[in-house]
């Protein structure tokens, strides 16, 4: 036998043993497995690297030590909340409310989301119009700044947001600051040399050990959370940096959609940041304090449930909250999203919803950012316009918004894409709004953007080159582990 056959066997062998570690040690779902089956099997052994870097798990221990947090203070008010609701006692606010109690008892069940009422949201579809209002709003604090960002660059926005965090720190308000590694990949401790000089503080979501090089290129933390003196919070598309400012010639205008939120639900926002940080900083740790969570003043109308998900729970709660709006639906529903890669158990009430006669609408870019994730997407949109339902390609700039509408009552706005990575291997953070304004605001958002859009129609999509529909094919081969 010669080297080069002996090479082979080797090759292959370890192929086996590579593949024996995917099905029966990690134990994916069907749809992952077979997708990494096919990496193995057309790129050997250099196929596992990739894996190594994108299809590892969570370990359980790591799972179970962050769940276990105690957020002491609402464990109370949950289990009151949820025996009223159980017990049809509860009194919602507003009587329009009622009708997705299922929804609200799922997010409360599953989740720990306690349904808010008296909230007052400010939508921001501009980038310099939310910073403008964030930077405001940090000169403004008083007592804290906590600010959580899965991209945060050290550009013109990114230093610009330093120097005024710096002055606050000085001036002794305490500001801390959470980004991610990966996200922000350029950044490094020293850009917040100044700020922790001032007194700040800041923590590194799932730092690597290896100079450079993250291993851990799932379980990213994908939330934007900002919660200032516990009565503002921020959530939803917007990252720092100047692309989001629109100052990117690749990607143009950045068409995104950010709450701004007071009311009762910042205090959710505030749980979940302590939750994530406490799990990023061993040096310094938030103990729940009452100080944390001020009382508030009536500021508005809206109900709201704050819901989180990610590689440690259970469920898929915000891909589940989608489904069930959907389900719920009564003549409309309008998305946005930058990727549209849903599991079929979304996209089959996706399409019952649109063969029923409702008004499915979805709007993606026209400018790809990951382009295996772009064609996944175009197939899939591609295939839902057989059911009748409407796609707009945005034409202006690029679409980073995550939102949906139902009925123009109901309305989920924050970070979670449309995909597997937001709905199983990154973590999350979406607002649930059940509230008429608010809803008819972003349906109306919607509706101007389509101005900005041309429609896909059946012919368009038939009439597609051969090229892209290979690129298509190879990319929903793969779209369970996009």
């Amino acid at each position: 036998m010669d080297v080069y056959s002996i090479f082979l066997a080797v090759m292959f062998v370890i192929n086996l043993i590579f593949a024996a570690i995917i099905i029966f040690i990690e134990r994916k779902d069907i749809g992952a497995t077979w997708a990494w089956l096919l990496i193995l099997f057309f790129i050997p052994f250099f196929g596992f690297v990739v894996y190594l870097f994108l299809g590892q798990n969570l370990t359980r221990k790591r799972l179970f030590d962050w769940d276990g947090i105690s957020k002491v203070g609402i464990e109370g008010l949950i289990n009151d909340q949820l025996k009223l609701m159980q017990s049809s006692e509860y009194r919602y606010d507003n009587p329009d409310v009622e009708q997705y109690k299922d929804l609200i008892s799922m997010h409360l069940v599953n989740n720990d989301a306690i349904l808010t009422n008296q909230n007052e949201v400010e939508i921001f579809v501009d980038g310099q119009e939310k910073f403008d209002s964030l930077l405001t709003d940090i000169m403004e604090a008083k007592e804290f700044i906590h600010i959580q960002y899965y991209v945060f660059r050290n550009d013109t926005l990114g230093k610009k947001l330093i120097r005024a965090l710096e002055e606050k720190a000085r001036e002794g308000v305490k500001v801390r600051i959470l980004y991610d590694e990966l996200g922000s990949r350029k950044l490094r401790l020293k850009h917040f040399a100044g700020l922790e000089a001032a007194g700040g503080e800041v923590g590194v979501f799932f730092p690597s050990k290896l100079a450079l090089i993250n291993l851990r290129l799932n379980f990213r933390n994908h939330r934007k959370l900002v919660n200032i003196d516990g009565q503002i919070g921020y959530t939803g598309g917007f990252n720092v940096g100047d692309e989001y400012l629109g100052l990117s010639d690749k990607f143009g205008y950045w068409r995104d959609t950010h709450l701004k939120i007071k009311g009762q639900a910042v205090d959710a926002i505030q749980t979940r940041f302590i939750l994530d940080w406490n799990q990023a900083s061993k040096r310094y740790q938030i103990d729940y304090e009452d100080r944390y969570f001020p009382a508030k003043v009536n500021r508005g109308n809206a109900s709201m449930q704050i819901v989180s998900s990610g590689p440690d729970s259970e469920w898929e709660q915000i891909k589940n909250g989608y489904i069930s709006m959907i389900m719920s639906a009564k003549e409309s529903i309008y998305i946005q999203t930058p990727y549209f890669i849903p599991d079929q158990s979304l996209f089959d009430a996706l399409r019952i919803a649109a063969l029923s006669g409702k008004d499915v609408r979805v709007m993606i870019p026209n400018r790809p950012d990951h382009p295996f994730v772009y064609w996944a997407t175009y197939s899939h949109v591609g295939e839902l316009l057989k059911t009748g339902a409407k796609v707009y390609i945005y034409e202006k700039g690029f679409i980073h918004a995550k939102t949906i509408v139902v009925d123009g009552e109901v309305n989920s706005v924050g970070t979670a894409n449309i995909d597997m990575r937001s709905f199983k291997l990154n973590f999350e953070v979406n607002a649930f709004i059940y509230d008429r304004p608010t809803s008819q605001k972003l349906a109306q958002f919607f509706e101007e953007d389509m101005k900005s859009c041309t429609e896909l129609t059946q012919t368009l999509y038939d009439e597609r080159p051969k090229i892209i529909r290979f690129k298509e094919s190879i990319s929903r081969l793969l779209s369970p582990i996009l």
